[in-house]
């Protein structure tokens, strides 16, 4: 389970905005929907997610019609704050989406386009472990209007999935994407690199078979451990190494060497597409601050400004409401100096980087270093925009910080 949920004001019992929130109904709106189920914990997952035997006070079986009625709800608060959108993202996102019956996710997506509408040529994305992808699931998805699998690959070497704590095989990989593929859904597979025993070698083996596959995106991200998981516990006893910092370096310049030479371009440091219409038009929205309302426990939103996250265990969501209440557990309301802030880090990451009019004024004298350290392009520099080069994908926190600090 994730840890502590933020710090945060009291979220109103009826889920009401505030009055004054300056809604812009030009900003595009989406929908998380977050499915908590996993068969087994990974290790290095600190996501709020629980197995069948943490779900005390909850049912899977019953997870979607208690998820509907928080699409009613936010439907009526929208509604009364004049902010219904369609929405222009979908994502259901976990845990495993694909634990749950299709059908189940057929009905929220069905619930929340008859709430708020849906755009013409939204993109909707279902996130997939590759063991629950049968040629009929994606059938049932694809009818239901999904646009998009997620597959977390994230290795295709044995030893390396083992010491993730991921449980399918390689092969389940092709057969999932072939299955997605046969559905017309374009598909992304995730990878994680710098697992405990994984080599240079292995990730390369790793990045050809994801090229093999023929995806229309791929993420590939950094193992990072989380306080409080199985995999950080085991490197405090000793049992397993911290991830090399230079290792995990050398792979993300394979990576990005691998995939531009398969037609990919990078456009978040973490992510690659082979055409711009194949980027994750979801993920971009959380990145460049649009609006977006999250379902389901231990669920963030964010609308005009206003933050709130739901409260996290799947037992307190069901009783919120049975009961008629906003399962909100909290709100903030960000500053315009944090939110500042928070532009430059997600902004930063982007391949189309941040106008230097938007880095904090006092900071911007400070791209000449960055460019002379070789971590911000020059040429982009000069036409007003910092963004980053190689180097400075690698080390882009310290290029965050020394914009902000």
């Amino acid at each position: 389970m994730a840890g502590p949920l933020p710090l945060g004001d009291p979220a109103p019992a009826d889920g009401r905005l505030p009055a004054d929130l300056p809604i812009d109904a030009d900003v595009p709106f989406s929908a998380y929907l977050h499915i908590p189920f996993c068969r087994v914990r990974c290790g290095y997952c600190d996501f709020n997610t629980y197995t069948s035997g943490e779900l005390r006070g909850a049912r899977q079986e019953d997870y979607a019609s208690t998820l509907l009625a928080e699409i009613a709800l936010a439907e009526r608060v929208l509604g009364e704050a004049g902010a219904l959108r369609p929405m222009d993202t979908v994502f259901f996102g976990g845990g495993t989406p694909t634990l749950l019956p299709a059908g189940d996710l057929a009905r929220m997506l069905d619930a929340a386009a008859s709430a708020f509408g849906i755009a013409d040529g939204a993109e909707v994305t279902v996130e997939a472990n590759p063991d629950t992808v049968t040629p009929e699931v994606v059938r049932t998805l694809a009818d239901a209007g999904v646009t998009r699998l997620s597959i977390g690959m994230q290795s295709a070497v044995p030893h390396v999935l083992a010491a993730l704590d991921r449980t399918h095989r390689p092969e389940n990989v092709s057969s999932a994407v072939a299955a997605a593929k046969d559905a017309g859904l374009a598909v992304s597979v995730d990878l994680i690199y710098g697992a405990p025993g994984e080599s240079l070698g292995d990730w390369e083996a790793s990045l050809d078979a994801a090229l093999a596959l023929d995806s229309d995106h791929v993420s590939a991200y950094a193992l990072i451990i989380e306080d409080g998981t199985k995999l950080a516990r085991q490197i405090r006893r000793g049992e397993v190494p911290m991830p090399d910092d230079d290792l995990q370096a050398d792979m993300y310049e394979l990576a990005d060497a691998r995939l531009a030479g398969a037609g990919f371009d990078w456009y978040e440091v973490s992510n690659w597409a082979r055409t711009p219409d194949q980027r994750s038009r979801h993920n971009l929205a959380y990145w460049r601050g649009s609006d977006w309302w999250g379902f389901g426990p231990g669920a963030h939103s964010h609308v005009a400004g206003l933050r709130w996250w739901n409260v996290k265990h799947p037992a307190a969501y069901t009783q919120r409401l049975a009961a008629s209440e906003s399962p909100a557990a909290g709100t903030e309301r960000p500053d315009p100096e944090a939110r500042m802030l928070e532009r430059v880090l997600l902004q930063s990451r982007l391949a189309e980087g941040i106008a230097v009019a938007d880095l904090p004024a006092g900071n911007r004298d400070r791209v000449a270093g960055l460019i002379a350290g070789g971590l911000v392009d020059p040429a982009s520099a000069l036409r007003g925009r910092v963004r980053l080069t190689l180097r400075g994908r690698l080390l882009a926190d310290a290029v965050v910080r020394e914009l902000t600090d």
